[in-house]
């Protein structure tokens, strides 16, 4: 596996300690945990922002489709950002997390949907979004690898805050192209991703 973020030590898998455990989140997923735990997840337009506290070994991941909207049946949804980042701060600190102690590294932002590249699209709209948002909250981005034109595979540990990062190939990327077009055009017949430009 190549690594993009964090090079493999040789005693050093991606994937942790044989009993470490390691949890898949997809569009709209988050997860934080005290104990040492893997995070993994494969983002095209979309972003991970992992938090974490470094002193407590507390540490989080999110997955967001896009920056604001509006979903009535789950006003939290954790597919929005600002909703996953408030979350994720939330659980960080309900496990013990000090909030002064975050730090943030950022992930995807690629431009692998298949329309018409520009300010306000999708990908640019989400990094703009997530680099405010932290800027705001006082959480330095301590490391980011976002924009292009590849899918990412990212694997977060919890406890290390350790990322390893490989970028796919032009399989995987048009297999997550396809799903997130899927995910945002359904968001756009329900009328619930704010003003979001596809075409």
């Amino acid at each position: 596996m190549t690594m993009g973020v964090s090079p493999t030590p040789r005693n050093q898998s991606p994937a942790g300690a044989p009993d470490t455990p390691r949890v898949t989140i997809h569009i709209g997923g988050l997860r934080a945990s005290r104990d040492p735990m893997v995070i993994d997840t494969v983002l095209g337009s979309c972003i991970a922002a992992c938090l974490y506290d470094a002193e407590a070994r507390i540490g989080g991941m999110n997955h967001f489709m896009l920056p604001d909207g509006i979903d009535p049946a789950n006003p939290n949804s954790a597919r929005y950002g600002v909703y996953a980042m408030e979350l994720l701060i939330s659980d960080l600190m309900k496990l013990g997390a000090d909030r002064k102690n975050f730090r943030a590294k950022v992930f995807g932002g690629g431009h692998v949907l298949k329309i018409r590249e520009s300010a306000s699209g999708v990908p640019q709209r989400n990094i703009e979004f997530v680099r405010r948002f932290l800027n705001n909250e006082q959480i330095p981005i301590v490391k980011e690898d976002v924009g292009g034109y590849q899918p990412r595979r990212v694997l977060f540990h919890t406890d290390s805050s350790r990322v390893f990062l490989k970028y796919l190939g032009q399989q995987d990327a048009q297999r997550t192209a396809e799903e997130e077009m899927v995910y945002l055009i359904s968001l756009k017949r329900q009328k619930l991703d704010g003003d979001v430009e596809l075409f």
